[in-house]
C-alpha cells in the first residue's frame, strides 16, 4: 500500500516513519509512505498557504489552491482521498480494516489553523474524524489512521498478534501479565500456568466479556454474542461458583507454581 500525507509540517512525521512497527513495515515494503509539503504547491507570490477568512472571523484558513494542486499532483485514479475534518465520520477499527483491505493507495490531507477552504471538500472522497476533540492540526490524526491501517497489512505484524487485539473481535482484550508471579501481593491468575490452552482461551474470553461490559458498555451492546459467550455471561451475571473446567485448570496451575 502507498499512503501519501499532505501537510504543512512534514517534520512532524520524522519520528513516525523511523521507529517501531512503521519502520519495519516500510523496510519490508508492506507500505510506502510519502510526506508532501503543501507549501511546495502554492502559487502565491509571497508563498502564503493561509489567509484570513472572507467575511471576517478569527484565525487563518488554509487556502484552496495549494491543497487542490497538491492533491492532483499526488493522487491517481485509484487513490482514496481523505480530508481530516471534525465534520467527518468517526474513524474506528472497522474502518481501518476496510481501508487496509480495499485500497492500494490512500491520501490524507491534514488541515491546520482555523480550518480549510470549504471548496477543498469537493476534491476528496470522504471526510474523517478521529474523535470529538480539538487538535492543533490533522497531523496527529493522520498518524493515528496510518498506524491503524499499516499494522493490518500483510507482513507488518504477525497474524496471531492481530487476531487477539482489542477491538478486532469487538471486545476489549483480556488482561495480560509478566513474571514475577507475585508482585507486591498481586498475583498472576493460577489458571495461566495450567498448560491447558483450551481452558486458558475460555478464561481469557470470559475476562474480555467482563472488561468490555464494565468499561465499554457501548461496545458490549453492539457485540454479537456466540453461544459460548452467552454461557460465560450467565456464569458472570449469576456469580456462580467457578465451573469444573476452571477449577481443574486453576488447581493444575497451583501445582505448577508450587513445584517451581
Amino acid at each position: 500500500m502507498k499512503i501519501t500525507i499532505l501537510t504543512l509540517f512534514p517534520q512532524m512525521f520524522d519520528g513516525f516513519v523511523s521507529n517501531s512497527i512503521i519502520k519495519r513495515a516500510i523496510e519490508k515494503k508492506a507500505v510506502e509512505i510519502k510526506i508532501v509539503n503543501i507549501r511546495d504547491y502554492t502559487i502565491d507570490k509571497y508563498g502564503r498557504v493561509d489567509t484570513p477568512p472572507v467575511g471576517g472571523g478569527a484565525g487563518l484558513i488554509m487556502k484552496c489552491q495549494p491543497i487542490v494542486d497538491a492533491i492532483e499532483h499526488n493522487a491517481t485514479s485509484k487513490t482514496h482521498k481523505i480530508l481530516l475534518s471534525p465534520r467527518g465520520k468517526q474513524f474506528n477499527q472497522k474502518r481501518a480494516s476496510e481501508y487496509a483491505r480495499e485500497n492500494d493507495e490512500m491520501l490524507l490531507v491534514c488541515g491546520h489553523y482555523e480550518g480549510v477552504d470549504e471548496r477543498v471538500n469537493e476534491y476528496v472522497d470522504e471526510l474523517v474524524s478521529i474523535g470529538d476533540f480539538i487538535l492543533t492540526g490533522g497531523e496527529i490524526g493522520a498518524m493515528a489512521i496510518s498506524d491503524a491501517i499499516i499494522r493490518l497489512l500483510d507482513g507488518a505484524i504477525s497474524a496471531p498478534s492481530l487476531e487477539e487485539e482489542t477491538f478486532e473481535a469487538g471486545l476489549l482484550e483480556y488482561p495480560q501479565y509478566t513474571e514475577p508471579y507475585d508482585y507486591r501481593g498481586a498475583k498472576i491468575p493460577d489458571i495461566l500456568y495450567c498448560g491447558n490452552h483450551t481452558a486458558i482461551k475460555k478464561y481469557r474470553r470470559k475476562e474480555s466479556l467482563k472488561l468490555t461490559q464494565k468499561y465499554r458498555p457501548d461496545l458490549f451492546a453492539k457485540h454479537q454474542l456466540t453461544k459460548e459467550d452467552t454461557k460465560l455471561l450467565k456464569e458472570i451475571e449469576n456469580n456462580i461458583d467457578e465451573p469444573k473446567w476452571l477449577v481443574d485448570a486453576i488447581n493444575k496451575g497451583q501445582k505448577f507454581i508450587k513445584k517451581n
